[in-house]
């Protein structure tokens, strides 16, 4: 197994253990563990692509953790009234839609890599959920969620229009 997997999973095994202090009122620990988390997204990117460890049990597990992470996050902010359900669904939505339409194009032999706008989305996404951990402010909250629901639907929505002919459809609307 490379480095690159092993960081992956310490990532997966620090996720329980985020939410367990969340849930205890470790806000701060848990902040912590969740920063440690989302910069280990970027460095097991780095080094399976410098080292060239990049494996077919990365692909899957990379973009899992990072789901699993952010949704946890999400959800007990929900849990807590402060995430509204609409925009965890929204979320999950793009989400299985997006591994969805990668799993039709696997189907015809293609690839459908992330995007900036998905990294932009993840990044966004990550930093906004960090402001909600660190200040429970209101305002921060509204500002919070707009810029996941925006980087959400914006990226969304890219990855369906540049690849909207895994379906057999013209963007053109000829088929």
């Amino acid at each position: 197994m490379t480095l690159a997997s092993k960081i992956t999973i310490v990532r997966v095994a620090m996720i329980p253990v985020y939410m367990i202090l969340m849930l205890m009122g470790q806000q701060f620990a848990a902040f912590a563990v969740f920063v440690l988390a989302s910069i280990t997204d970027f460095v097991d990117g780095y080094i399976a692509r410098k080292y060239n460890q990049v494996s077919d049990f990365g692909k899957f597990m990379d973009p899992l953790a990072d789901k699993l992470l952010v949704i946890s996050c999400m959800a007990i902010f929900c849990e807590w009234g402060r995430f509204p359900s609409w925009a965890l669904m929204l979320v999950l939505t793009r989400e299985f839609s997006v591994t969805g339409l990668r799993l039709v194009a696997v189907e015809s032999g293609r690839v459908i890599a992330a995007g900036w706008s998905g990294k932009i989305k993840t990044v966004s996404t990550m930093v906004a959920l960090c402001v909600m951990m660190v200040f429970s402010v209101e305002i921060l909250d509204f500002i919070a969620i707009a810029v996941i629901v925006l980087t959400t639907v914006v990226s969304g929505v890219e990855y369906f229009v540049k690849n909207w002919d895994v379906f057999g459809f013209s963007v053109k609307g000829n088929s």
